[in-house]
Formats: structure tokens, sequence, C-alpha cells
């Protein structure tokens, strides 16, 4: 039966009054105004971008350039004081806090691509990450098609599962899943044996890699799975977003960007004063140059 036009209208306004408001937008730098807080989503084992020192302290390149921005969001909340509050996120929980206004400023390892703008806001890139396959160095894999009949690991939430599943599709043999909570114990997998093949963002793994016990007895393999922008996630408010990429593209025109990289993945870094020894990528570089927010799915191969 059909409905009369009138009806039909109604309902139509009465979904588009519902979803409006499961996603209006939050006043971001108004709740920092009435709060007098800005809540900052850390990681505790996100490589050099993101990690712990210890409860409460929390460190690394993404981090950094958090604390960099803090000081123009006061400015354009109108606040003489602003407290920083560290909210530990995860990959499955990050996206929902920043996008229902819990965390202001998400700084770990998170790739900016198309569905997830949907939901959320992404700053202007400044991280360039290829996805890659770390193995022990006694390993016979050299790449994908040795993966066949293998159990390779991943981090629970991470895009880095799209890979592996990809590959499964693609594999000649049957490829077994597991997946860590985080970085941490997805490493712990390939570490003990459980795993044959960790995957993750190629500085993941050179900094777990380089905190091991014996670094010699890893290799990460050449073949880049897929080339992903990793960005500061903000919630869907464009007021917000505006001081935010304005902030982010002063800290890169100015160089700031360049050291805080250098320092991060050149130099020594706490706590065991280790080097990562990764040097920024043409596409980072270019990333640098010409500050943009656009998706992973704009991007070439690396």
């Amino acid at each position: 039966m059909q409905l009369p036009r009138i009806h039909v209208l109604a309902c139509a306004a009465a979904l588009s009054l519902t979803l409006g408001s499961a996603w209006a937008q939050v006043d971001t730098l108004k709740a920092i105004r009435d709060s007098g807080k800005l809540v900052m989503g850390v990681r505790d084992a996100s490589g050099a971008m993101s990690f712990t020192l210890g409860p409460g302290q929390y460190t690394g390149f993404h981090v950094e350039v958090c604390n960099r921005i803090v000081p123009d969001i006061k400015a354009a909340a109108r606040l003489d004081k602003l407290e920083v509050v560290y909210q530990l996120v995860t990959p499955q929980n990050r996206i929902s806090l920043v996008r229902n206004g819990t965390v202001h400023l998400e700084c770990g390892t998170t790739t900016n691509n198309a569905a997830r703008q949907q939901e959320v806001a992404f700053a202007p890139t400044l991280f360039v990450e290829g996805v890659r396959i770390a193995v022990k160095a006694s390993s016979p894999v050299a790449g994908v098609a040795q993966l066949s009949g293998k159990t390779v690991a991943a981090t629970a939430g991470s895009t880095a599962v799209q890979a592996v599943r990809k590959m499964g599709r693609e594999a000649s043999g049957q490829m077994t899943e597991v997946l860590g909570k985080d970085n941490s114990e997805g490493f712990l997998l390939l570490e003990t044996g459980r795993a044959d093949a960790f995957v993750a963002d190629g500085q993941i793994l050179a900094t777990l890699i380089s905190r091991s016990r014996e670094p010699a007895q890893y290799k990460i393999l050449e073949p880049v799975l897929s080339v992903e922008p990793l960005a500061i996630m903000i919630p869907k408010d464009p007021a917000f977003k505006a001081v935010v990429d304005q902030s982010v593209a002063a800290l890169a025109k100015s160089g700031e960007v360049a050291r805080l990289y250098d320092k991060w993945f050149m130099q020594p870094i706490p706590p065991q004063g280790i080097r990562v020894g990764l040097p920024a990528n043409a596409q980072t570089r270019a990333a640098w140059a010409n500050p943009s927010d656009k998706p992973m799915e704009d991007y070439g191969p690396r």
C-alpha cells in the first residue's frame, strides 16, 4: 500500500532529525573553554609516535606535535590556563572517543582514510607510512607468497588487519590470522614463535625491533602492503579543525616538524636510549612541504 505523501515527508523529516542529532557536531572550543581542559588521546605502544614512559607519562613524535598545538588551541578558546589531560586510547575505541568529543586530539598512529572521514576529521598529515611485514631473520619468508600455510599476526582494530586478510584471500594456500590486543602483544606473538610474521606500520616494526632483546634476530621485508597517511584525529568540527590545521601547517613550514622527526626517528630516544633509524621517506617530506588532510585512497604507490 502506498503511504500518503504527507506521511512519507513526515517520516523523512523525523529520520533526518534523528540522524542529525546522532551526528551533531561538537563545539570543541566551547567544551574546552567550559572545562578548562584539553583531552589528548595517546597510545602506550605505538612505536616512536606515541608511547608511555610510566604511569601517566606519554611521549613520542605525534604526542610532541600535539603539545606544540596546545598553545594555539588555548588562544582560540580564550583561556589563560589550559590543563592537558592524557587519555589512553586503543585501536578499538579511539574513533568513538573522538567522534563523541571525549577526546579532542588523538595523537597516536591513526590512518586517515575515506571511511573514517565520515565519522571524524584529521589534521594535515605529517607522517606517510607503509604497512610492512616483520619476520625472524632466520625465516625463509621473503614476501607475501611465502606466507601461505603460515601464521600471521596483526593488531586488532588496526588497518594492518585489512592487509593481512587481503593477503589471505590472495595466498595460494591457507594462512592463519592471529590478533594481538596491541602492538606489543602482536610483536610478542612473533618473538615467541606463535606467529611466523607480524604485520604493522613500518615505524612500529622498526621501533619494536630496536627495543627487543636481540634486534639482529628480526628483519622487515621489502614489500609495502599499503601506503597510509598517519594523522592527528580530531572531532568533526570545522572551527576546531581550522585552528588545528593552521597550527600544524605552521609547524611544518617553520621546519619544526622536520626537527621533531629527526629527534624521534634518527636520534636515541627514551626509555632505553636506542635509535630507531628510520629516515623520512619522500612522501612524508612531500606532506611537510604541502600540508594536506587527503585520505589514503589519494596516495599512490610508495
